[in-house]
């Protein structure tokens, strides 16, 4: 009896340890998926000599990146002072581990790739995104972000400001502008009076914007922190933006090193930005003042006219509702696109801010985001105007002969 007792004794440790080993394991995989997110460190990789940076650094860099997903303004770990030049570089970390090829939410792990120690608190960072598949390694991006050490805990920041400390700067009416050589100050002159024009119709306060004049995309990238990036393979120029309540940050990567490439068109939008979010406006409005009040693609409001005139306007049977339904471009390319809608849109405001002043623009605007039938636009145009939307081709005809003379 005490034989089988024992054999007994010995098959019931060996499920403990079976059950132990298998909870075990379940508590890895687990560990492991809820990890995801967590920072990958190579161990050829040179970390801090402090042992407690090293590791307060790591555990806040995770806190930082997990938070990158949710508005900005919510990220607990971005260094105050930099705020909006770091939100720049939260916008490019969004959603960074995504995958739609292959279906997976948290494809691109997070690696570091090196760690320094710049100055006294102030610390540089490198990380990689790479997913892998089929024993292939795949390259999403790769970031460069400071780490500043304040009141016992770390926070991050873009490296644009870092990087422009020794940059020459003009302030201006209406733009403080940095730049590394030369800029061009009668664009700069142009730029404060158009904007005081337009602040005036938005009654828009006296905040500045501020502008970084790079080159190019890749001038811009680097500055901000983003090393490579996938997204941007074979583009040359973009322009990044930020803003708060009381700033606007604008990093121009489109051949504008000394603001020679200065377009009035989108200054229009940038002061709409100020007053209200553009995506709460009705685009097509929004469009249409920028026309009217700034031209687009390097031509005026008048050889805007003149060439809608000519080719759209020359065909008695056209339909300025189905044009509004379906837009159709009349300019010179895709690239430097002209829409009939914006240019329609434009004489109904032109006539609107002559008779009523710029309230009745204001109000159009505020329509509210395109809709499938554009009703909002239809019902808050007849309120202003009287027109109804069966009426409104005849109406817009009317505009049209009047511009003829």
């Amino acid at each position: 009896m005490q034989k089988i007792g024992t054999v007994n004794q010995i098959h019931n440790s060996i499920m403990k340890i079976k059950m132990l080993s298998m909870l075990g394991l379940f508590m890895f995989l687990l560990g492991v998926k809820g990890q995801s997110q967590e920072i990958r460190i190579d161990k050829g990789i040179y970390l801090l000599k402090d042992s407690l940076d090293k590791k307060l650094i790591i555990s806040n860099l995770n806190s930082f990146l997990k938070e990158a997903d949710q508005e900005n303004e919510n990220n607990q770990w971005v260094l105050e002072s930099q705020k909006l030049e770091t939100y720049l570089l939260l916008d490019e970390l969004k959603n960074i581990q995504k995958s739609g090829r292959f279906n997976d939410e948290k494809f691109y792990k997070p690696y570091l790739n090196n760690m320094i120690l710049l100055e006294e608190n102030l610390y540089f960072i490198q990380l990689s995104y790479i997913g892998e598949s089929e024993g292939e390694s795949k390259l999403r991006a790769c970031f460069e972000i400071l780490a500043q050490k304040e009141n016992g805990k770390f926070v991050f920041a873009s490296p644009l400001i870092y990087r422009t400390r020794k940059w020459k700067s003009k302030k201006s009416k209406k733009g403080i502008f940095r730049y590394q050589h030369e800029i061009n100050t009668e664009n700069i002159e142009t730029y404060d009076r158009l904007s005081e024009e337009f602040d005036r119709k938005l009654k828009n306060g006296n905040k500045l914007v501020e502008f970084y004049c790079c080159e190019n995309i890749i001038e811009l990238q680097r500055l901000v922190g983003v090393q490579y990036k996938i997204d941007y393979n074979g583009r040359t120029r973009s322009n990044w933006t930020s803003s708060d309540e009381s700033r606007k940050l604008i990093v121009l990567g489109n051949g504008n090193s000394e603001f020679n490439n200065f377009d009035t068109h989108d200054l229009w939008h940038d002061r709409l930005s100020l007053k209200i979010s553009r995506r709460a406006v009705n685009k097509p409005v929004d469009e249409a003042c920028a026309y009217l009040y700034a031209g687009s693609w390097g031509y005026s409001w008048d050889e805007i006219l003149q060439m809608f005139m000519e080719n759209i306007a020359s065909d008695k049977n056209s339909d300025w509702i189905e044009y509004k339904n379906k837009p159709h471009n009349f300019g010179e390319s895709r690239a430097k696109h002209l829409m009939v809608d914006y240019v329609v849109t434009a004489l109904i405001i032109e006539k609107l801010e002559k008779e009523q002043g710029f309230d009745a623009v204001w109000n159009l605007l505020m329509a509210g985001p395109v809709e499938k039938g554009h009703e909002n636009y239809f019902n808050t145009l007849e309120k202003l105007s009287g027109v109804s939307k069966s009426e409104y081709n005849k109406w817009v005809w009317q505009l049209i002969e009047v511009k003829r003379g």
